[in-house]
């Protein structure tokens, strides 16, 4: 009995568990062998960068601000270039120039010499203006309906652009006495420099201008002031009907006796005039600086609809 006993006693198993770093495994190992490559690509960056110019500095800079940009500035295909280390266009920044390194020298940059671009379009428009006078000269002269007009129509280039004046003449007026009613050979003027004016796209002014003798009857009556400013408005008319552009003409004023051509006689006719100026694109700026709201479409005024009719017949001839 005694035998069977020990036959029937149970076997006890006993499973230890090792504790302390051998539970981790290797898993810390590849956590820092990728401690040690982001570490160590950090500092190859770093000394990238501390070896490279601010000239390449910022062309990269420029490069990943707009690739294409640069691509077609340089002369790329906009698309990338199997030359170049970097798509779109881009020098290689290790290609060597002798044995210098490029990223050991100034960058070489693309640059604008704007005071001298500045210069060739001022150039260009003064020649394309002094054709547009010779034009219109032969015009004149070519015209059988316009001759003897030679010494009224006064061509000269000034620092605005070119200056068209067309004065008054006894026996040859421009407007009807006292009116803006343009006379047919001043409408046959005007129509013809129109066609003309309208093949350059330099913009113009117009102005009136009347001499000293006072107009109008009334203290606040019908001036020389409305008369002068109906005229230029006149003209403008004409030399649309001439084949210029509306939008073409910036400004339409009248100046009345307050700039007359012949200072030394106020009451002279030839201060009777039209005066047009085809504008160099500096002036056209530089009254877009004065009158900011020529910028912008403006209401048309009561000047600019159309002539005015005085409130009575006018006394004397301007």
């Amino acid at each position: 009995m005694a035998g069977d006993a020990k036959k029937l006693q149970p076997i006890i198993i006993k499973r230890v568990k090792k504790g302390g770093h051998a539970a981790h495994g290797g898993a810390w190992k590849i956590a820092y062998a990728d401690f040690v490559t982001a570490m160590m690509a950090f500092f190859l960056l770093m000394w990238l960068l501390g070896s490279t110019t601010e000239g390449d500095k910022k062309g990269i800079a420029d490069y990943f601000g707009s690739p294409l940009k640069l691509a077609l500035m340089h002369g790329g295909s906009g698309s990338g270039d199997s030359s170049h280390v970097i798509k779109g266009g881009g020098q290689d920044l290790t290609r060597s120039t002798g044995q210098v390194k490029r990223g050991e020298t100034e960058a070489q940059r693309a640059t604008v010499n704007i005071h001298q671009l500045k210069e060739q379009q001022m150039r260009a428009e003064i020649a394309r203006l002094e054709n547009l006078r010779e034009k219109i000269e032969n015009k004149i002269a070519a015209n059988p309906k316009l001759e003897g007009l030679g010494k009224q129509i006064l061509l000269e280039m000034t620092r605005d652009g070119l200056r068209i004046q067309i004065v008054d003449a006894e026996g040859r007026p421009m407007f009807a006495s006292g009116s803006p009613v343009v006379q047919p050979m001043m409408r046959e003027v005007l129509r013809e420099l129109g066609g003309l004016l309208g093949e350059v796209p330099n913009r113009l002014t117009l102005e009136g201008h009347t001499d000293a003798i006072p107009f109008g009857s009334t203290e606040r009556g019908y001036s020389n002031w409305e008369l002068s400013s109906d005229r230029a408005n006149a003209s403008r008319r004409e030399l649309i009907m001439g084949g210029l552009p509306d939008d073409q003409v910036l400004r339409v004023q009248g100046l009345a006796a307050s700039n007359p051509f012949d200072r030394r006689d106020p009451a002279s006719p030839a201060n009777r005039r039209i005066s047009i100026v085809v504008m160099t694109r500096e002036a056209e700026e530089a009254l877009f600086r004065a009158t900011p709201e020529l910028a912008e479409p403006a209401p048309t005024s009561p000047a600019q609809e159309g002539p005015t009719a005085p409130s009575s017949p006018p006394p004397a001839l301007r």
